[in-house]
């Protein structure tokens, strides 16, 4: 059970930090579709670095200092990339819908373009990346301790370094959002910019502010994606991971809170086919692998988070309370 729980944070967390990407670009006004396309540049942008990274005699003996500087480094690129998104939306005032959909096939078309002229490849594959088992040969760390109580093991025994990061970025942006004249400034734009602006403030620019931390938040997701779940390749593709933070966001009702538990709700799900054949209870001393002896492909479990996602969605659709001004271009004259 402490396998399935550690498996689950390892799936949640790209979703958690993600969601929290959306939340900030629509809380500012505008609707970030492009989270796919962003992390897609993101993992892309944060295995070069890791490509370019290992020749240098100074990091060959320091994977973590590596691995962090590859996730920050996607999160740079992130950020930079929804500035194309920021500038149809804000300066041209274009169909942000229509803008999102652009970026998310320029993304992958992108990463693989420059994948193919620079290493004649398919995909980008980083050595020392943890395996699809879920061990952390470089960039985690075990404790190996059975003494520690279950909830410790989840978090401390072979555990990813990015897991606490993120974690705490996801904590900070939460606080700094709600507890701050800053954050205060950003929501009022996604609800009422007219308002906003005859107070004095900045609306364009609060609403580039809330993009580009959407950006490098879904970029760090992307590079944390293909990190601790897709075996360290970037291949032009997250699996919808982008769209799925998407509706995460939606279920948590553009709240910290609500996206944390869709997170780990989204995360056990999608961990189902990973662990499928893993899975077993003690029946009077047996092990019996419950859910292997069903016979269901792994193809079965790989759709549950997708139908789930459309369950949730019609349900939650009539609580849900988007941002008021979200999607609408910022109009001076507007009242």
């Amino acid at each position: 059970m402490i396998f399935l729980f550690q498996k689950t944070l390892i799936f949640a967390i790209p979703l958690l930090i993600v969601a929290l990407a959306g939340m900030f670009a629509e809380r500012s006004g505008i609707i970030n579709i492009a989270l796919d396309g962003i992390m897609i540049f993101g993992s892309f942008s944060g295995a070069l670095t890791a490509y370019l990274l290992r020749g240098n005699p100074f990091f060959v003996d320091h994977n973590q200092l590596t691995f962090v500087l590859c996730l920050f480094s996607a999160a740079f690129f992130g950020g930079l990339f929804s500035l194309l998104l920021s500038f149809s939306a804000i300066n041209l005032k274009a169909d942000q819908t229509i803008g999102g959909t652009a970026l998310n096939m320029l993304a992958p078309a992108l990463s693989m373009f420059f994948i193919k002229v620079l290493f004649f490849k398919d995909r980008l594959e980083m050595p020392g990346m943890p395996d699809s088992t879920g061990t952390t040969r470089d960039f985690g760390f075990a404790i190996l301790n059975e003494d520690l109580n279950p909830v410790a093991q989840v978090f401390f025994n072979k555990a990813y370094i990015s897991t606490f990061i993120a974690i705490g970025l996801f904590v900070l942006f939460s606080l700094w959002i709600y507890k701050t004249k800053t954050g205060l400034r950003l929501r009022s734009c996604g609800e009422h910019p007219q308002a906003a602006a005859s107070v004095g403030i900045n609306v364009n620019r609060m609403r580039y502010l809330g993009t580009t931390i959407s950006g490098a938040l879904a970029g760090f997701g992307g590079y944390l994606y293909i990190a601790t779940v897709a075996n360290g390749t970037a291949s032009g593709a997250v699996e919808g991971m982008g769209f799925l933070a998407l509706a995460i966001m939606i279920f948590g009702n553009w709240k910290p809170v609500g996206i944390a538990l869709g997170a780990l709700l989204f995360g056990f799900l999608k961990c189902l086919a990973v662990v499928s054949s893993q899975l077993s209870v003690n029946v009077n001393g047996t092990e019996v692998y419950f859910l292997k002896e069903l016979g269901l492909p792994m193809y079965f479990y790989n759709l549950i988070p997708y139908i789930a996602v459309l369950l949730v969605l019609a349900f939650a659709s009539k609580r849900s309370r988007a941002p008021k001004a979200e999607g609408i271009p910022y109009d001076k004259g507007m009242r």
